[in-house]
């Protein structure tokens, strides 16, 4: 076997192999191509997709980036200045987990490699020395929802139940809720299934809310913060209803999205508990440092927390997850983000058994066993990723795991972080 490994310092996205002849730009798209595409440029696949994707310049947290990890395509991210050398009709191999750009010779060099098999779904997986962790799954419809049950995810941790919403408001009935959310849960059935409401924001709006005053970007009108507004008050309260029509059905529980303080979600516990089967258990989603730092507080008036790991750093750092400008500052292997996790979790103390970490975070190579090693314990990913992290765990020695996130606590700087989690030489 020969080839050559391209000199491109790539960014792991979405683990997988796949060969293919190099093609740049979207209308290019095929099934035996690997797509060489700007972040700007990404928009749904409809029938081909394919084999494998580069994204120039783009930034991990974004939104646009986010969406594809369910499609499940091998996937890396290239700086702008290193992708000169990728030129059309170039065959290579391309190493979603390592970050890998192979100019193939001969035979395929991802014969070599084997997607793990999937746990069981509604199992808990098990580390070396005993912790139990569990792999929930963040969905988005009824597929993912499918998805989450052939992968082997333990419940469905996330329903972002905004990307079920059609662009006009005023079809958005208790029935339709009812349906929608009704073929997602029995898709994952028996697993249980959160549903979070209604998460609006600039970035994911039907056209109906777009002139909503203060909505203008991340920091501005979105979540919770747009409930006492019509039409969206209305929807939220058919939202609820249908869920408790669906709760007779299927074991549910509810995730209130962009909370920031206590008042303000006990307001809306309240509002939703009017409408809502008392059995149903509502949650608080943690985006925010002002959120995050009440974290002791939230089990008084919360049955189990959420803590949002892609806007929760967005704004511990500054930085626009959807800017590839700022992609560096937003920094997931910063020495004082594993610092800030810690303080979370001794803060939760004797509640960690009710807290989920949702998001990109867990998913990032050498992330999980730090975490793991912390002490958290249940975590909301993509499907596609379940049997690697699961993988992951079943190789993890805890008392290993616990030295290790201390280590890493200790360190200055990310570079450091990322030679002891041997992401580099």
């Amino acid at each position: 076997m020969q080839y050559d490994i391209l000199n491109i310092k790539a960014i792991p996205f979405v683990p997988g192999h796949s060969r293919g002849i190099l093609r740049h730009g979207i209308e290019q798209v095929s099934q035996d191509c690997i797509l060489v595409v700007f972040q700007q440029e990404l928009k749904p696949f409809t029938t081909d997709y394919p084999a494998g994707l580069i994204v120039i310049d783009g930034a991990p947290f974004s939104h646009d980036m986010i969406r594809l990890l369910g499609l499940g395509i091998p996937t890396v991210i290239v700086p702008r200045d290193q992708a000169d050398i990728l030129t059309d009709g170039l065959e290579i191999e391309l190493d979603g987990g390592n970050g890998l750009l192979i100019e193939a010779k001969d035979e395929s060099v991802s014969k070599v490699y084997a997607r793990p098999k999937p746990p069981d779904a509604g199992v808990p997986i098990k580390s070396i020395g005993g912790a139990t962790l569990e792999l929930c799954a963040s969905v988005a419809d009824r597929s993912g929802a499918s998805n989450a049950v052939s992968n082997g995810a333990y419940s469905i941790g996330l329903v972002r139940s905004e990307f079920l919403v059609p662009s006009d408001t005023s079809l958005l009935t208790v029935d339709y809720f009812e349906n929608s959310l009704g073929e997602l849960c029995e898709a994952a059935f028996p697993l249980e299934v959160t549903i979070r409401l209604l998460d609006f924001a600039p970035s994911k709006q039907p056209a109906s809310l777009k002139l909503v005053p203060g909505m203008l970007d991340s920091l501005g009108m979105q979540g919770v913060r747009l409930y006492n507004r019509e039409p969206l008050r209305s929807v939220i309260h058919a939202q609820v209803e249908a869920i408790e029509l669906l709760s007779r059905r299927y074991k549910l529980r509810v995730l209130i999205p962009f909370i920031t303080n206590i008042d303000e979600f006990k307001f809306w516990r309240d509002e939703i508990e009017l409408r809502l089967n008392k059995f149903v258990p509502i949650g608080a989603m943690v985006e925010t440092p002002v959120a995050a730092l009440e974290m002791p507080r939230w089990f008084d008036v919360a049955d189990f927390v959420a803590i949002g790991c892609n806007d929760l750093m967005q704004y511990l750092f500054a930085a626009d997850r959807d800017s590839p400008e700022l992609r560096d500052f937003l920094d997931p292997y910063a020495p004082a983000m594993f610092r800030f996790m810690r303080q979370l979790l001794d803060a939760a103390g004797e509640h960690i058994n009710k807290v989920q970490l949702c998001g990109l975070y867990p998913q990032l190579p050498g992330v999980l066993p730090v975490l793991a090693g912390m002490g958290y314990r249940a975590f909301s990913v993509e499907p596609f990723f379940i049997p690697y992290l699961a993988q992951t765990i079943r190789q993890t020695q805890l008392r290993v795991a616990e030295h290790l996130s201390d280590e890493i606590c200790l360190l200055k700087d990310s570079q450091s972080v990322r030679k002891r989690l041997e992401l580099i030489s």
